[in-house]
């Protein structure tokens, strides 16, 4: 078997394994390579080879003793969890902590600076955020099971900012979060990870396009977090400002203004797919597998947004606001170039269905309109920025 099929192999037929893994976290690359050397049996050692073979290689003593120390809690944890029934909060968390705190001890001989005197639950997400890239990623994947069984939501927060879900786990996370309607935690979700796959980015797209009235409740408080920062942006923009500030609070107010005003809360969620990076093939993908109720809402949102920059063209990104005030939410409003890239996938997989079903075409009509302002003065705009190059005057040195 050549390594593309064992690849291919691999990925059409993943082996799901109950045991600890070998090598569940990257090891101290340092103590690795003060103990290999040049292979002595290598007829060639000075051989101009890519390839030199070395031997010695050697797991540190510290990595070591956190590989057993995570094999040993794999087990346990994995037997609790056979029965999620009989394990409650408590539990959970008493089994976490003394696991957390026994890997600083082997790793840095301590608990170091962590704050002793909070509540338990902050305290262990303090421990998971600051060593949490200690843990096994197999460990790692029953802790965040073991969160969907008791709901601490905050242990699964942390986890999803540390970016510490392995990309296998990463489609039960999503499903698990969209059958509990955690809104707030599939937002953040999108946010820190662009490299989901076409099913997840179908779950997610589905779940914002069609919400029930329990992931409204969460959509709602997501809109409090942008109406906050609104209100921050005027508050600012009111103000009397010196130096450059003004101009720029009144940029950020505006970009405020055109993201929330006419929005709903689920289309709020939006924003945060529509500015994201993820690749077109998967954005595609999970676009075509929308059906006409979902693809309409989708099309009526990207069509409020053509509208609003159509009404103020003067929008535009505000990176100083976010790192001059922290408006942090700057960054998750879409781009014209978003909207447009996302409103051709959107055409390139649905054509037949947008040409053929009559509940489509008012909105496309409308959107046509708009498309047809904008191009125009997409033109008239390189017309004047051509003729600005040319009466420039020559230098003549």
């Amino acid at each position: 078997m050549t390594l593309l099929d064992q690849i291919i192999d691999a990925s059409t037929n993943p082996q799901i394994s109950d045991e600890p893994l070998k090598y569940p976290f990257p090891l101290s690359a340092n103590s690795v390579l003060e103990t290999l050397e040049i292979d002595p049996e290598n007829p060639n050692p000075n051989s101009f080879s890519l390839l030199i073979p070395l031997t010695g290689f050697q797991v540190s003593n510290v990595d070591s003793t956190l590989i057993e120390f995570n094999a040993k809690f794999f087990e346990n944890l994995k037997g609790k969890l056979k029965n999620p029934n009989s394990i409650s909060s408590y539990e959970f968390i008493d089994l976490i902590r003394p696991f957390f705190e026994g890997i600083l001890e082997i790793k840095f001989g301590g608990l170091g600076d962590v704050e002793m005197g909070i509540d338990a639950v902050d305290y262990v997400c303090k421990l998971i955020g600051k060593f949490g890239s200690f843990v096994g990623r197999d460990v790692m994947g029953l802790i965040i099971e073991g969160s969907f069984v008791v709901e601490i939501w905050k242990f699964l927060e942390v986890i999803i900012v540390n970016k510490l879900v392995d990309h296998e786990k990463c489609s039960y996370l999503v499903r698990n979060l969209v059958e509990k309607r955690r809104s707030e935690l599939i937002c953040l979700f999108v946010k820190h990870y662009k490299d989901m796959n076409a099913n997840d980015l179908c779950s997610i797209l589905k779940y914002f396009l069609c919400p029930s009235k329990d992931a409204l409740v969460g959509m709602t408080q997501l809109r409090k977090e942008w109406e906050s920062e609104a209100l921050l942006a005027i508050e600012k923009a009111s103000n009397k400002l010196g130096g450059k500030k003004l101009p720029l609070a009144k940029e950020a107010a505006l970009l405020f203004m055109v993201a929330y005003d006419g929005f709903s809360s689920w289309e709020l969620c939006l924003h945060y797919l529509v500015s994201s990076c993820v690749e077109n093939v998967v954005f595609s993908s999970a676009i075509n597998k929308l059906n006409a109720e979902e693809l309409l809402g989708l099309i009526k949102y990207l069509g409020k947004w053509l509208r609003k920059y159509e009404r103020f063209p003067q929008a535009k990104p505000c990176p100083k606001a976010i790192d001059t005030w922290r408006m942090n939410l700057l960054q998750w409003v879409p781009r014209i170039d978003d909207v447009v890239k996302c409103y051709g996938l959107v055409v390139d997989e649905h054509f037949s269905s947008l040409v053929m079903r009559v509940e489509y075409h008012d909105e496309l009509k409308s959107i046509e309109e708009v498309i047809t302002s904008l191009a125009s003065e997409g033109r008239l705009c390189c017309s004047v920025a051509n003729l600005k190059e040319i009466l420039k005057p020559e230098v003549i040195w």
